[in-house]
């Protein structure tokens, strides 16, 4: 056997030892050497990035970790969330260090010098892990709940429905988990196309830090309805919106799906009071959308709203009112002739008159296996959203034990086709704590899901919407074969 094959098997061996996944067999009895089909295995390790939640001294945060039971997952694995930054030199220490899966795990801090965190979940603990970051703010700009899922890194980010109008103060979070110095470009996009400004390119963000740029040093007018585009020239970064408002409260923006010719936005309250849709196409293509509401009842066509035009480059704003009327929703986007990637989120306002609150909804991706949403409390606080927007479906709802104690318990849910369902979500038996929900799609259509967090105080009807795509706890992984042909003698 010449040094060239011995090389070949040496490689194969070294892949297999570090990834844990690559399976080589001999050649079948026709000598054929192609890959079998791909096999889903449990991811062995997960990244994710939580933003400072606040800078006021009256901010109270809750942090829930949680890793759902994985079939074929390891036992072992650990996972722990540390302080970004300088923090980190001086306390190396995990601020959450989550428990075993299936079990949530808690942890909290005070006032506006919390930092962001930087997590990592290795072995048994990776698949699926997912961490909430929920904090109440008593008064001023922003106050109220404020709710996010702390994020996977990446090197792309949308964010429409982000603002630098009067009474706006929106910052653009981003977070370096790497080694290495992370090279960011922000961009801003109003309604006639980009904003000129030169103070968001080429943003460096240092190793194991994060960085809150304010939206109006990035741009040179004042705009009630942006489209934050964030790119990754170098390295990877976490990154999410702080949306806050004077008088209506605040909520975290997280980033939109990938843009797409049809859109799904999950989760529209039943009390909304108001709810603007706003959207950006990043070709040079106008895109056309029907706009429809999938009911408890079925897909309606909205009065008034039954199509939008977004222009190519430029923010579009629709007003769409109480377009609920009573009943939660979903909002549904599909191309009325040529279909155009666009991106899209909705800014949700409940609440009257001094009293209100805002939330936002990104369009998301469908649930596929498995998503979960964690830091819920009560059956009472706590709303799941699930659509079906093509095609009836079947869903197993899962709410894990409690932080402090608890049966995990499960329910199964009919969806009709075209329609929303809010439903009572599962409380664990003898709650103690909070606890995880982890939706599974059964069988049908696709589907969509957004859990919403309630937590009124004072007369100001505090909340917070998390859209819950897959989790991303499996990988798929091919089942290679030797093949000796590509050995040259």
């Amino acid at each position: 056997m010449n040094r060239t094959t011995l090389s070949l098997f040496a490689g194969v061996a070294a892949l297999a030892a570090v990834t844990g996944f690559a399976v080589v067999s001999s050649p079948d009895a026709t000598g054929a050497g192609a890959a079998r089909s791909a096999a889903e295995l449990p991811v062995e390790r997960t990244s994710l990035l939580c933003p400072a939640p606040s800078t006021s001294d009256l901010a109270e945060t809750a942090y829930t970790s949680f890793t759902p039971v994985t079939k074929g997952a390891g036992s072992g694995g650990t996972a722990g969330l540390v302080p970004a930054g300088p923090a980190a030199e001086k306390d190396g220490e995990p601020v959450l260090k989550p428990a075993a899966p299936g079990t949530p795990a808690t942890g909290d801090s005070s006032g506006g010098d919390t930092p962001a965190l930087v997590g990592t979940a290795e072995g048994g603990a990776a698949p699926g892990w997912t961490v909430q970051e929920t904090t109440e703010v008593a008064a001023g700009a922003g106050r109220g709940l404020l709710g996010v899922a702390c994020t996977a890194p990446d090197t792309e980010f949308w964010f429409p429905g982000a603002s630098t109008a009067a009474g706006r103060t929106d910052y653009v979070h981003l977070t370096n988990p790497d080694d290495s110095a992370a090279v960011v470009d922000v961009e801003l996009y109003g309604k006639d196309g980009a904003l000129k400004s030169t103070a968001g390119e080429g943003v460096t963000v240092k190793p194991h830090t994060s960085e809150a740029l304010l939206l109006s040093t990035l741009g040179d007018t004042e705009e009630d309805d942006l489209t934050v585009h964030v790119t990754v020239r170098s390295g990877r970064v976490g990154a999410a919106v702080q949306a806050l408002d004077d008088k209506a409260g605040g909520d975290w923006l997280a980033a939109s799906a990938d843009p797409a010719g049809s859109l799904v936005l999950p989760g529209i309250p039943e009390d909304a009071l108001a709810v603007r849709l706003v959207l950006f196409t990043p070709g040079d293509t106008d895109a056309d959308l029907k706009v429809r509401l999938a009911s408890p009842s079925g897909a309606i066509t909205p009065a008034g709203h039954e199509t939008v035009h977004v222009k190519a480059g430029m923010t579009t704003a629709v007003d769409l009112a109480d377009v609920t009327r009573g009943d939660a929703g979903s909002l549904l986007l599909t191309p009325t002739g040529r279909s155009v990637p666009v991106v899209a989120a909705l800014r949700v306002v409940r609440g009257k008159d001094t009293d209100q609150e805002t939330a936002f909804i990104p369009a998301t991706a469908p649930v596929g296996t498995r998503a979960t949403a964690a830091g819920n409390r009560t059956a009472k606080d706590t709303t799941l959203s699930l659509a079906a927007p093509r095609g009836a479906a079947r869903v197993k709802v899962t709410a894990s034990a409690g932080s402090e104690g608890g049966t995990a318990v499960t329910k199964t849910y009919t969806l009709k086709a075209g329609t929303t369902q809010a439903v009572e979500a599962p409380v664990p038996a003898g709650l103690k704590g909070l606890y995880a929900l982890t939706v599974e799609p059964v069988s049908g259509g696709p589907v969509y899901a957004a859990r919403t967090l309630r937590a009124a105080k004072d007369g100001v009807p505090a909340f917070t919407v998390q859209t819950l795509p897959d989790d991303r706890g499996t990988v798929a992984v091919p089942e290679a074969e030797e093949d000796l042909s590509v050995v040259q003698e």
